[in-house]
């Protein structure tokens, strides 16, 4: 699993022409990991940017590359993960997935018409009954890999109980101002990698905002190490990387493309790190911009 990977999630959307344009830049640059879901709607896009960069010779082999897509919450029932990982294979016009995730750890009554989501339409999936149809995904080899997205460690320690095949992936929001420090130490001690969304805040969506771009300890660091403001990202990126996660980095830019894969020839001081460790902890990607508050459900989580 490469350490960088590009997202392909958008806010707003972009149109499928511009997002598979990006991503065939993006093969160009050199990424080999790209991450999309069913929800997203970039699955048939990044699937045509495959296409294409074969058929121009960016790359030799589908094989080159590792391509992770989810399981999302309409589907997670027993009998639907099958037919939606075999959709979102056609949709990428691949025989295969590297890596499938189910993409949080609900079940929704029925296709979402608006969020925040009616907590009636949502609850808790039942997580062993799911998971056996995600090791039987793999089994057919439909997916050389399972694992899962925005999960606590309890819901990871109630799979790891009867899991046959364990979750290789737990991909969660990681950044300097989340740092998830236990659940990291905890899925390391599991043997389950932390792959890292939201590495910036999310800046631009309707759950992030600009407290990461405008942090003046990160600031300062991204200073002394000789980055101008623009770049101020690759701290973060850096950051996540001597976490021991991979990061999963979004721009369609190709300026900042290749300056997100520029975070391998340098690192952060223990004071650096320290800095950072010491900053105050805010989640941006909350559970609570997608569904309507619900304790009782979050209780569950």
């Amino acid at each position: 699993m490469p350490v960088i990977g590009m997202g392909t999630a958008s806010y707003p959307p972009v149109d499928a022409g511009t997002l598979k344009s990006a991503i065939v830049e993006a093969i160009r640059a050199g990424y080999r990991h790209f991450d999309t879901a069913f929800i997203y709607g970039s699955e048939q896009p990044l699937g045509a940017a495959i296409a294409e960069a074969l058929n121009i010779g960016l790359i030799k082999s589908r094989n080159e590359l590792f391509i992770t897509s989810k399981l999302w919450c309409t589907y997670a029932e027993p009998d639907l993960v099958i037919p939606a990982i075999k959709m979102s294979l056609e949709n990428l016009q691949l025989e295969y997935l590297d890596l499938y995730l189910i993409h949080w750890p609900l079940k929704f009554s029925k296709e979402v018409s608006r969020l925040p989501v009616p907590k009636e339409e949502v609850s808790v999936i039942d997580i062993k009954s799911v998971w056996s149809a995600m090791e039987e995904c793999q089994l057919l080899g439909l997916t050389k890999a399972i694992g899962v997205s925005n999960f606590s460690s309890r819901k990871l320690e109630e799979i790891l109980s009867f899991a046959k095949i364990p979750p290789a992936v737990n991909q969660v929001e990681m950044n300097p101002l989340w740092q998830q420090k236990e659940l990291n130490e905890y899925c390391r001690a599991k043997g389950i990698h932390v792959s890292a969304h939201s590495p910036l805040g999310s800046k631009g969506t309707l759950w992030g905002d600009n407290r990461i771009f405008d942090c003046h300890a990160l600031k300062e660091i991204a200073e002394a190490k000789g980055k101008t403001i623009a770049q101020r990202w690759q701290i973060c990126l850096r950051w996540v990387y001597e976490q021991g996660a991979s990061v999963i980095a979004k721009s369609f830019n190709k300026k900042r493309m290749e300056e997100n894969l520029e975070i391998f020839d340098w690192s952060l001081s223990v004071e650096e790190l320290e800095k950072i460790r010491g900053l105050p902890q805010c989640k941006f990607n909350s559970i609570g911009t997608f569904i309507e508050p619900s304790a009782e459900l979050e209780a569950q989580l």
